[in-house]
Order: structure tokens, then sequence, then C-alpha cells
């Protein structure tokens, strides 16, 4: 129904839509991957599961971020820690902050972007279902505490400078394209904001943290 999305593989039918079929050939690869996660640490296991189950239970309620959207993304970052470490710390903590505060700002940014191509699909969730002008200082507010997050991320990881300098100028880039839009309030704007956001800036940062751990100590 969305002009965005329609030439895509499923909604073209270049590939048949999942049915009871495609769920019972792929049993046995979800099963083998839980098993896996387990046999790595039970955390592992615990975090796999959440967020299968926020992804695909409970996909469609409220607005698709919070909170079975966060929980979801999470997850990855909590199996992998957790097969390596597996303790709660505050660095977890701010990883999971982070990934969660940046969630909002990548995908309202594209639902802004593409706002009368969701509203004419009969969705009309937040932020499609406020005045662009209120929704795009939520992204303000999400910007600045992702901000924050990352800086944070430098005293309670025990990062290098590397990583800080980078922090800072991804936190800033977000941090000026959020507050053009809050200005503009144009969709090319909003955008502009979903390509950062994806990458340069959650690849980028993640592969400091990398190359911080593996070089930098």
């Amino acid at each position: 129904m969305m002009n965005r999305t329609m030439h895509r593989a499923l909604p073209s039918k270049r590939i048949p839509a999942a049915g009871k079929g495609a769920a019972a050939h792929y049993q046995p690869s979800l099963l083998s991957d839980w098993g896996w996660r387990w046999w790595l640490h039970p955390y592992a296991f615990i975090a796999d599961l959440v967020g299968t189950v926020a992804a695909v239970v409970y996909r469609k309620r409220a607005t698709c971020i919070f909170p079975q959207g966060m929980l979801a993304s999470c997850a990855p970052v909590l199996m992998g820690w957790f097969a390596i470490l597996p303790a709660v710390s505050w660095e977890l903590l701010l990883l999971c902050v982070l990934i969660a505060v940046w969630l909002p700002l990548h995908v309202w940014s594209v639902m802004i972007a593409n706002r009368d191509d969701y509203r004419a699909a009969g969705l009309n969730f937040f932020p499609m279902n406020r005045e662009v002008k209120d929704s795009v200082k939520v992204l303000l507010m999400f910007a600045l505490i992702l901000y924050g997050t990352s800086v944070a991320l430098y005293f309670i990881g025990d990062f290098s400078l590397l990583y800080l300098i980078v922090a800072n100028v991804l936190g800033i880039m977000m941090l000026f394209s959020t507050a053009r839009l809050v200005i503009s309030k144009a969709s090319s704007a909003a955008w502009r904001l979903y390509k950062l956001s994806s990458f340069p800036y959650l690849g980028l940062i993640f592969l400091v943290m990398l190359l911080d751990m593996w070089i930098l100590r």
C-alpha cells in the first residue's frame, strides 16, 4: 500500500509470503539457534528469547518502538555481551540505553520523511498522529540523550581518546541534523537524519568501540 515499500520482494510477490509451511521449515533453525545460545550462556538464551518474542508477537502494538522495538533492538547487544561476560554492568546498561534512544531517531525520522505515505496506508500512531512541529521536538530530546550516553560510555567503559573524539563528532552531527529538522520541518531533512542515524552514526560508533578494544588496549 506504500509507494516506498511496494516494490520490495514480499509486497511485489517476487517471493511468497511466509505461511504455515515456511514456519515449519524454519522452526528447526530457530530451535538450534536457541540451543546454541543456551550453550553459550543461559543469559544469552534469555536475551534471544525476549528479543524474538518482542519482535514477533508484539510487533504491531502501540508505536512499534516502545517497548517492544527497544527490547528487540537491545537483544543482539545483550546476547553478544552475555556470551563473553555473563554479568550486568554500567557499561552494558549504557550500551542498551544508546540503542534504545537511537531507535526512535532512526525509525521516526523515516516515518516523518514519508508521513503522507504512512497515513495513506492507514498507519496513524506516533509520529504520524502528531503535527510535524511537535514530533520533531521529541527527536531533538532523544538526540541530546544519545549524545550524553555516548560520551558517558567513554568514562564508564574506559575507552580511549579515539572513541571520545568520534563520539563527539558523531553526536554533534546527529544534534545538528535533528536541530535542522526542528527548524525546517522538511521531509528532506527528516530523510537526511534517517540516513545519518543508520550509517555513519551507529555503524561507526560500534566500529570504533571494537577497534578500541582490539588495537588500543
